[in-house]
């Protein structure tokens, strides 16, 4: 590891559920809120959509439970829209013929983090949209086609109700799935998972109109990623990495020399990853999961970056 921060506290919020996983963390209307999902185990088809708010990071409440009989829901984002209200979004896997799983896309809103409208299924049968970044009020975000041979392809909604696709789809092969992308000014950067044999992450950048991205090679395997611009310009990365022990990272992220270099690891082990960050009093707050210690629970980690 290198030097550039240390952990303040780090805090167990949730662990209510069998198995709590896949989470997200915003501000909203002054508060903390976290989302994620509960189910029997990591891969159960009974996934549903915990929501869970507080006043100062220390305190939790419950605020909402999304449940659809019959699938099971996953990985939610909470994001705020440009029309101020809280989206979710999660991918739903269903059984139809009771053998096969098909996937789709969902969003929900809600005006106080307490009651939801939706589901609105949204992107393409078979895509898992599954992280947007909101900008120019605009919600971006790459789906994945869940095949191992797949492709990335870029959505965009003024109101996330409705997407509509950007340009022509990416195929990077080797599995290429989870994204996250920060936006320096008008310029996207994209962060990708590949799940190919001996393959590594990717790293895109793009100008408008979003339709052409370059992709360099970072030579680090991760898994669940987020990405944070500080307000002094530089890139922060979450991640689940693999190369000595399993492990959730955060790491700085060079976009022109294409590197990640980790500096500070989570308390974590295991089943763990898939966080989200925000940047809130000079200090880095992040929500993910992990089950190092007992059972796979939610952590919320404050650090202070240098």
């Amino acid at each position: 590891m290198t030097d550039g921060g240390e952990i303040v506290s780090v805090t167990r919020i949730w662990d209510e559920g069998p198995h709590n996983a896949f989470c997200d963390l915003t501000r909203f209307q002054e508060r903390w809120w976290c989302t994620f999902r509960e189910g029997e185990d990591h891969a159960s088809g009974d996934g549903a959509l915990r929501v869970v708010a507080s006043d100062d990071g220390d305190a939790w409440e419950a605020a909402a439970l999304i449940a659809i009989e019959g699938s099971d829901l996953r990985d939610p984002k909470i994001t705020v829209t440009s029309d101020g209200v809280l989206m979710l979004l999660a991918g739903e896997r269903r059984r139809p013929d009771g053998e096969n799983w098909q996937n789709s896309s969902m969003t929900w809103f809600s005006p106080d983090g307490a009651a939801w409208h939706g589901p609105f299924t949204v992107a393409d049968p078979g895509v898992w949209l599954w992280r947007v970044t909101w900008h120019d009020e605009t919600a971006w975000g790459f789906g994945y086609g869940c095949q191992p041979q797949g492709y990335v392809r870029l959505y965009r909604s003024r109101s996330g109700m409705r997407f509509e696709t950007v340009g022509e789809d990416i195929h990077e092969g080797d599995y290429p799935n989870e994204t996250s992308i920060v936006f320096d000014g008008d310029t996207a950067l994209c962060l990708l998972r590949l799940d190919g044999e001996g393959v590594t992450s990717r790293l895109a950048r793009a100008e408008p109109p979003y339709t052409d991205w370059t992709w360099r090679d970072l030579g680090a395997k991760i898994g669940g990623p987020d990405m944070i611009e500080l307000p002094d310009g530089r890139c922060i990365a979450c991640c689940r990495l693999y190369d000595e022990r399993v492990r959730t990272s955060l790491l700085w992220l060079d976009p022109e020399r294409a590197t990640l270099t980790e500096f500070l690891e989570l308390p974590s082990g295991g089943d763990t990853s898939y966080a989200g960050m925000v940047w809130h009093d000079d200090l880095l707050w992040v929500a993910y999961y992990s089950s190092h210690e007992e059972k796979t629970s939610i952590y919320l980690a404050k650090v202070r970056v240098t």
